[in-house]
Parts: C-alpha cells; sequence; structure tokens
C-alpha cells in the first residue's frame, strides 16, 4: 500500500485530527451565545470580524477587546501584560486599521497586577500605542486580566468582502521560539525594535486597495483562524501546505495550532496579491500565497495531488454566529 502523504514529518491525517481537537479552536463555539446580545448580520459593525467598525464624522473607527486566559496570567503575568496589548493590536491591524489606544481591567493581587501592567507597560511602547485608562482592583485570589483596543482605518478588511477565487496568503515574521508551556510562538526579543512598524503594514496594505480581508491568527492556531475568516460567507478553500512557512527548528503541528506574536491570513484580488506580498516585503515579512478561495464550502489542506479535508461549512461551524 503506498504510504500517506506527508509534510514535514507529519501525515495529513494527523494534522486535520490536531486541528480539529485544538481547545484554541473548539473553544470558539460558546460565541455563538452572544447572539442574544447583539445583530450578526453585520461583521464588519461587529460582531464576528477581529473588530468592529464605528463610523465617526466619516472616519472609520476599530473597536476590539480580548481578555487573557487566567492560567497563562497565573503563570506569567508579565507575558500576559504583553498578549493583551499585542492581541488588540493585532486585531486592530488585521481590520486595515493604525491603533490609537488602549485601556484595560485588572482585578487581582497586587503582586499579580503589577507584574501585568510592567508587561502591558512595555508592550506599549514597543507598538506606539498608549495605555490611556482601564480600571484597577487589588484583591486576593484568582487574576483577572482584560484590555480594549480603539484605532482608525482608511481602509477596511472584512471576512465579509471574501468571494470565490480570491487568492489566500500567509504573511508572518518568522524569528523567534515556540514557548514550552503555552503554545505561543514569541518573537518579542527579536521582533521589538520594529513591532510599531510592523503592525502598520497591514493598514497600508489596506489603504493601498491590495487586500480584501485579513484575520489575523491566534488562540485558534493558524487553520482554526482561517476557518473563523470563512465562515460568515460558508466559502471553503485550499491550504497547500507546501507553501505555507514555518520557522527553523519549530515542529510544523505545534507551529499551525500556535498563538504566534505576527502572524495574518490576508485574502486579495488575483491581480493584487503580488503588491500585498511587495508591501510585506518592502518590511522584510515573509508574505507568501498559499491557497485560494473556493467555490465550496470545504476547507481543505493539501500536499502535491493529495487533498484531506478539515471541516465543511455546509454542516459545521466554527462560532456558531452565522447559522
Amino acid at each position: 500500500m503506498p504510504r500517506p502523504p506527508e509534510i514535514h514529518g507529519h501525515t495529513l491525517d494527523a494534522i486535520v485530527d490536531a486541528v480539529r481537537r485544538h481547545t484554541g479552536l473548539t473553544g470558539k463555539q460558546s460565541i455563538s451565545s452572544i447572539g442574544v446580545l447583539v445583530d450578526t448580520s453585520d461583521p464588519i459593525r461587529g460582531p464576528g470580524d477581529d473588530g468592529a467598525i464605528i463610523e465617526i464624522g466619516g472616519q472609520n473607527i476599530v473597536a476590539c477587546g480580548e481578555a487573557l486566559s487566567p492560567p497563562f496570567v497565573q503563570a506569567d503575568p508579565y507575558g500576559a501584560g504583553i498578549a493583551a496589548v499585542l492581541a488588540n493590536v493585532n486585531d486592530v491591524a488585521a481590520m486595515g486599521g493604525v491603533p490609537l489606544g488602549i485601556v484595560n481591567t485588572l482585578v487581582g493581587p497586587a503582586e499579580v497586577t503589577r507584574e501585568v501592567m510592567r508587561g502591558m507597560a512595555d508592550a506599549a511602547r514597543m507598538y506606539d500605542v498608549p495605555i490611556v485608562g482601564g480600571h484597577l482592583t487589588e484583591r486576593p485570589g484568582d487574576a483577572s486580566v482584560s484590555a480594549f483596543a480603539i484605532g482608525s482605518a482608511d481602509g477596511v478588511l472584512s471576512m465579509a468582502n471574501v468571494a470565490p477565487g480570491h487568492t489566500l496568503l500567509f504573511a508572518c515574521f518568522l524569528d523567534g521560539h515556540m514557548r514550552s508551556d503555552f503554545p505561543f510562538f514569541s518573537s518579542i526579543d527579536e521582533q521589538a525594535d520594529r513591532f510599531a512598524a510592523d503592525v502598520r503594514v497591514l493598514a497600508t496594505v489596506a489603504a493601498s486597495g491590495a487586500a480584501v480581508a485579513a484575520k489575523d491568527v491566534s488562540m485558534a492556531g493558524a487553520l482554526g483562524s482561517l476557518a473563523m475568516l470563512l465562515e460568515f460567507r460558508g466559502l471553503g478553500a485550499d491550504v497547500d501546505l507546501e507553501r505555507m512557512p514555518v520557522p527553523v527548528d519549530t515542529d510544523f503541528v505545534r507551529w499551525l495550532i500556535s498563538f504566534p506574536s505576527y502572524a495574518f491570513w490576508v485574502v486579495t484580488e488575483p491581480g493584487t496579491a503580488q503588491r500585498c506580498v511587495d508591501l510585506f516585503g518592502a518590511g522584510d515579512l515573509t508574505c507568501v500565497p498559499v491557497g485560494e478561495i473556493g467555490e465550496g464550502s470545504s476547507l481543505t489542506i493539501s500536499v502535491g495531488g493529495d487533498r484531506l479535508e478539515i471541516l465543511d461549512f455546509a454542516t459545521e461551524a466554527v462560532t456558531g454566529l452565522w447559522a
């Protein structure tokens, strides 16, 4: 019998299984419950995309927020402070925006919240975005950390714009290391002095018209985040794993389910894909076309001539917001 296809030492079956079982993806199913609070018909104005667009005085304002995993806050409060800013800035960028300010809410023991604030302060300097306010309660017990951001967008990138025939690109920064305790690929040390410029490349891409949609790779991992990008339109795509960038000395499956400091899916019209690649490349960032949005509803991965389905939006959901 022929051997099953492999990529970087992993079979397609093993990759699909790891992606589908990843708690960063399966945990998104509870998001459907917010349908009782908000109108889910328009992802551009929220909810559903990385942020919501609010039009104020003819300007597109991006609003978004993130809560940090309590186990992560407990294990590494300083890192959680950095992640709180990083996640919000990436969400603003994925909407085509430039970050304007961060607010936060911190509850927990003083020794924890002070380390969180130290991380937030350092991240704010890295990203050149001010922390403009928030809430702090010092008390014994488990810590709770959330942060929120606003930004402005000359051009808006949104999942609502995705259509069959569009080109799918993966943009990332590949220098860094995989944490051993949590599935985070950190480039904090390597990218610290360039984060501010790197995260603003998405706004340049959006304003230029080179892309129509984007999504940052976060807790759901690369393929899980792609599924979230595709879910609103229920469109499938095929990702050529042989073209996916991967950091050196990094396990491929762990990379695919990790939360990198800097990684984005970008969707373009076929004729503007190279312009998008060039804009990221001008900043010494990796940006590679890895697939195409299809007519069907199945998200697949492929190696050579072999293809395997991850999920089918005709019968499955990620967040369930659009059911």
